[in-house]
């Protein structure tokens, strides 16, 4: 099955006080630690971004950018990636925030086993939580363009709001830490201090 991905990074990083895509872990940028996670299961890897000359020198020159045309949220972003993927690139997006620090391939490998078995009329299959859905790491299929379209013309842009009421499968067991992210300096200590 093709599948392309797409890296959002174009959030303000205002609760961090510092760009989050630019935090390092172990020598490497949380972006380039995303992409290289995303590329593992594709080489169709586009970043969304509006700061592709901050983030340029942290990729490979064969990274793959969009553009992102005015910063308006994630869900505007991906709705832009959407339009922006050609469809030769498959049925199904990966979807992934750039500051995941605990992201791993093997399990978005093993999730991307599932998408045949899907039901038709799903959406997307990305994880739960007690406190709603994951959806900065997740798949979504190309045709829930014409769902988000007309979710984004209501003038809504939560993604908690457009997966309530669409058809989604939430993966299941989803290892625990896998989707931590860092929004706040002591978010990021606790996750880098032994």
């Amino acid at each position: 099955m093709k599948l392309a991905a797409v890296i959002l990074a174009g959030g303000q990083s205002q609760r961090m006080g510092q760009d989050k895509a630019l935090l390092e872990l172990e020598g490497i940028s949380l972006l380039r630690r995303t992409w290289e996670v995303a590329h593992s299961l594709t080489p169709d890897v586009q970043i969304v971004t509006s700061r592709r000359d901050l983030y340029q020198s942290h990729l490979p020159a064969t990274a793959q950018w969009l553009d992102e045309a005015a910063p308006a949220g994630p869900l505007v972003a991906f709705h832009q990636a959407l339009l922006a993927v050609p469809a030769a690139s498959g049925d199904w997006l990966l979807l992934l925030a750039c500051d995941l620090p605990n992201l791993q391939a093997a399990p978005l490998q093993q999730w991307s086993q599932a998408l045949a078995t899907l039901p038709a009329a799903a959406i997307s299959y990305v994880p739960q939580t007690p406190l709603g859905w994951e959806p900065l790491c997740g798949f979504y299929r190309r045709a829930c363009v014409s769902s988000l379209q007309a979710y984004l013309a209501t003038g809504q842009r939560s993604f908690q709001g457009w997966l309530d009421q669409s058809t989604v499968v939430a993966i299941p067991d989803v290892p625990v830490g896998l989707l931590a992210n860092c929004n706040t300096p002591a978010d990021w200590q606790r996750l880098t201090q032994p």
